[in-house]
């Protein structure tokens, strides 16, 4: 049985009903904030997934970023770091998880399917390994889209639904096509590309992996 099955009391049988609310996502997540090795504060800034989504960003000092599903804050404190100037500003579900965020940091608590940032409000938006957790997968992307402003750049980092089974992850969990998750960024967005990536420079990509890039 799941965590998220354990916390809502659900048995084998009851499994096959409606994917989660999001009180019910918020849950889990706020139960899984206590595991640091699967849900870990920091990570390694030589790891391409950190690179490529700097790289995308660009010099962001002076402007706004968001971190759409920042977890406890690993991604959005190496952005901050990199742009000393900006404002970063770490999303997510579940409050347990906003109290590891590093300070210089803000933090705002909010789902994928409903920011809680403004219209146009931020420079850049990304989300690494979050995306598939918002169940809703349309409302999110247009959600990280409609806080995005005109030329601002948009960055996802998620698996691929070619190697789902290789974890043990909750059955709502969605991983997405390369040219499915195109697809839905490029009714929002004028520029969409994506490619496979790995951890480390010196790895080639085994396809579990891959980047959307966009410019609204």
């Amino acid at each position: 049985m799941g965590l998220l099955d354990r916390i809502l009391g659900r048995t084998q049988d009851s499994k096959k009903e409606a994917a989660p609310s999001p009180s019910e996502i918020a849950a889990f997540f706020n139960e899984a904030a206590k595991d640091e090795e699967h849900f870990p504060s920091t990570i390694d800034p030589r790891i391409l997934h950190v690179r490529w989504i700097l790289e995308h960003l660009g010099d962001v000092n002076g402007k706004v970023v968001a971190d759409a599903g920042s977890g406890k804050g690993r991604f959005a404190k190496l952005v901050k770091e990199a742009n000393p100037q900006s404002t970063v500003v770490a999303i997510d579900i579940a409050t347990a998880m906003l109290q590891h965020v590093p300070q210089g940091v803000e933090k705002a608590a909010g789902s994928l399917t409903a920011l809680p940032l403004a219209t146009e409000s931020c420079h850049g938006v990304y989300a690494t390994e979050s995306l598939e957790h918002a169940v809703d997968i349309d409302l999110a992307i247009a959600e990280i889209c409609r806080i995005t402003a005109p030329g601002g750049r948009i960055a996802i980092i998620d698996k691929n639904k070619d190697h789902w089974g290789r974890f043990d992850t909750p059955s709502w969990e969605k991983w997405f096509g390369q040219k499915e998750l195109e697809s839905k960024l490029k009714r929002h967005c004028r520029k969409v590309e994506s490619r496979p990536i790995s951890y480390w420079e010196e790895e080639t990509p085994d396809g579990l992996f891959l980047i959307w890039t966009a410019v609204k």
